[in-house]
């Protein structure tokens, strides 16, 4: 699932080296792509969580639905992704954004795709150069998606995981309580989830946390595994913890954004 700076930078220079995709994003920051032009990896090409990693907003569907596969698939030759390629994405945010790249890209059967432990930040930290302006692919790939390679569960199958198994909630403790609620209809969450929330997920330095403290972080986690958050988008990244951990998780894509625009759900 993680890939280090260290053996990235020596990736990088070998004759195959992997696609490099920067997914700058986080809520409330609308300006990834500058951000990006500013700083990134050298050949990383810029990709759009909004528009790119996410479907056209239907009722009911939550803030991030899941991308139709063809549209998906479309982004992802764009972005120069070949049959074969292996893919490493990144963020400057702990893996929060780039964390829906890995899943999305595994969920469409793209079989080696790593998230850079650190992101931008243990790349500048161990000293190595980045690039400015935008980087374009040499040429349009010609991958095949299919989706379902990784589980979903649908809102109703959330609704009844806690009797039979765990339910993670992957936001904020204060949001998990209902203490606040920046941007979804109604504050509270799931009834029967279980607040863990991605931050937990890391270290002081941005890494994730080792295997054993994350398998004692999850120690309590039992029977079926789903995973949810705001709009499924950093619930990718307690699924990548999780996986560390050597648990399977499914993620409920449309998660509270669509959960709490449903008045027939209820909140606790």
């Amino acid at each position: 699932m993680l890939i280090g700076v260290e053996e990235l930078y020596h990736r990088v220079a070998q004759p195959e080296p992997p696609l490099l995709l920067d997914v700058r994003w986080a809520l409330g920051d609308p300006d990834g792509r500058a951000h990006y032009r500013e700083g990134h990896l050298p050949g990383a090409v810029f990709v759009d969580l909004d528009t790119e990693l996410a479907g056209p907003h239907a009722p009911g569907a939550g803030r991030h639905p899941l991308p139709p596969i063809d549209r998906l698939q479309a982004a992802a030759r764009g972005w120069g992704l070949t049959r074969g390629r292996s893919v490493v994405v990144y963020d400057n945010t702990g893996g929060l954004a780039a964390a829906r790249a890995w899943w999305l890209l595994r969920w469409a059967g793209v079989p080696d795709v790593r998230l850079l432990d650190g992101g931008l930040a243990a790349w500048r930290a161990a000293g190595h150069t980045e690039a400015t302006g935008d980087a374009r692919p040499r040429a349009l790939g010609d991958v095949v998606l299919r989706a379902g390679h990784l589980p979903t569960i649908t809102a109703d199958e959330a609704a009844g995981l806690p009797s039979r198994g765990t339910l993670l909630d992957a936001r904020a403790g204060e949001r998990y309580r209902g203490e606040v609620e920046p941007i979804d209809p109604r504050a509270g969450h799931i009834p029967g989830a279980v607040s863990a929330p991605t931050t937990g997920n890391l270290g002081a330095d941005q890494l994730f946390r080792p295997a054993a403290e994350l398998r004692e972080r999850f120690a309590d986690v039992t029977g079926p595994v789903g995973v949810y958050c705001g709009s499924g988008v950093t619930a990718a990244h307690e699924i990548v913890a999780l996986a560390v951990a050597g648990i399977d998780a499914a993620l409920y894509p449309g998660s509270w954004s669509a959960w709490s625009s449903d008045p027939s759900r209820p909140v606790a």
